[in-house]
């Protein structure tokens, strides 16, 4: 009995000292499992890509508005009382169709009127004629004196100068007959009338009765600022721009769509405009069904230069700092990832173009970017673009987001987190 009350203290102590031994070191051997278990993960796997140098196309989107390939305003060339239209309005009409029929019985009346006359000069011509012929008989046996002779030679030419003022009246008038009815000058689409039947028209008028416009091909009316083409212009004195031959031009429409054909740049005007500063270029696109009308706002892509030695990196290989600075991240020959400042001009299609900033040959990461920071050690292979999502794939994830599992969240945040440790 009294030996287990002796050694009751000593236990008690013992318990207690075991005890804060075991509170103050079960911290570190649970880092330490979790250190160990770190270095044993394997490295993450990314998708990236093989920088190669290439050329690269210089484009510039500008807007621009479409005007008809030729414009024909048909006014009245004689006067008269409008008898007969001859087409349908917003219909196509080829050149010398007639459109209009005017009152034609004054003029015809004009032509008779100047072919009578003609014939009484034409009799009277004649007969001077064989006047002069026996003058010239008699003057040779001195039967008539010179003079006389003179005299009927000089009505016969002015005989003759009255037959041909007479022949022009006539022509003159046979082509007046001809305006009573009006023709197209030019093949293409009609517009509204703005005349009908029993209108009255004068000749040249200010307003006219239709207006035809040739609608293929058709022109696209572009406006680049004086400042882009000067610094497109130093670009290409420098030699960061190569000179390329190709002027397609790629039309992308109101609704965001863009026209199948290329188009070719006709000519880029020689002065600025004052008043907006900027300089017209105008381009040509074949327009066989007509899709094209005048006044249609569009936007043009045009190739400008050729852009040596750039690289072309998918959009989701590049981001920014909060700064703007654009960012690539690299695999090195150890597999270890480093960051890479980079200089971009411009998007061709999906793809940035990156003019500074990388190598030849320098594995660029673009699948796998959020799992990943500089001094990681990761496991490259190919990157493979994902096919196109089908139409309704969406669905499960707007599902998720209805059920409360907002599976697309984590993706931006992600994202901002890369962006922050680059």
């Amino acid at each position: 009995m009294m030996s287990a009350k002796l050694w009751a203290p000593a236990l008690t102590a013992c318990a207690l000292a075991t005890s804060i031994a075991l509170v103050g070191c079960s911290k570190d051997p649970k880092d330490a499992q979790q250190a160990a278990a770190a270095q044993k993960m394997p490295p993450a796997e990314v998708g990236v890509i093989v920088a190669q140098p290439q050329s690269v196309e210089q484009s510039v989107e500008l807007s621009g508005r479409m005007t008809a390939f030729e414009i024909s305003e048909v006014r009245p060339q004689t006067s008269g009382v409008i008898l007969k239209r001859l087409f349908t309005e917003g219909s196509y009409v080829r050149q010398g169709q007639a459109l209009y029929e005017i009152d034609s019985r004054t003029n015809r009346e004009t032509v008779a009127s100047a072919r009578a006359a003609l014939n009484r000069q034409q009799a009277n011509l004649s007969l001077l004629r064989v006047k002069e012929g026996r003058y010239r008989q008699l003057v040779g046996t001195n039967a008539i004196s010179k003079q006389e002779y003179d005299d009927i030679a000089a009505q016969v030419k002015l005989a003759e100068a009255d037959v041909a003022a007479t022949q022009a009246e006539l022509k003159n008038a046979e082509i007046n007959l001809g305006y009573s009815t009006v023709r197209s000058p030019i093949s293409g689409q009609t517009n509204r009338s703005s005349v009908t039947v029993g209108a009255l028209v004068t000749a040249s008028q200010a307003e006219p009765l239709v207006t035809v416009q040739r609608l293929d091909p058709i022109y696209v009316d572009i406006n680049q600022s004086s400042a882009e083409l000067l610094r497109l212009r130093q670009q290409l004195s420098q030699g960061d721009l190569g000179s390329s031959n190709n002027t397609k031009v790629k039309l992308k429409l109101e609704d965001g769509s863009y026209y199948p054909v290329e188009g070719r740049l006709a000519f880029s005007d020689a002065s600025v405009n004052p008043e907006t500063g900027t300089v017209t270029l105008r381009a040509v696109f074949q327009n066989p069904n007509h899709l094209l009308l005048p006044g249609m706002y569009a936007t043009a892509q045009i190739v400008q230069g050729v852009i040596p030695n750039a690289m072309l990196i998918p959009q989701a290989a590049i981001t920014r700092t909060p700064t703007g600075q654009a960012i690539a991240m690299i695999v090195n020959a150890k597999g270890v990832v480093e960051t890479r400042p980079v200089e971009t001009a411009g998007v061709q299609g999906k793809d940035w173009i990156v003019t500074k900033g990388l190598q030849t040959g320098e594995k660029v990461i673009v699948d796998g970017i959020a799992k990943v920071k500089e001094g990681a050690t990761v496991v490259a292979k190919p990157y493979q673009p994902q096919a196109a999502m089908p139409q309704g794939a969406g669905q499960p994830a707007a599902d998720a987001n209805k059920a409360g599992q907002p599976a697309a969240q984590a993706q931006p945040k992600t994202e901002q987190k890369s962006t922050s440790n680059v």
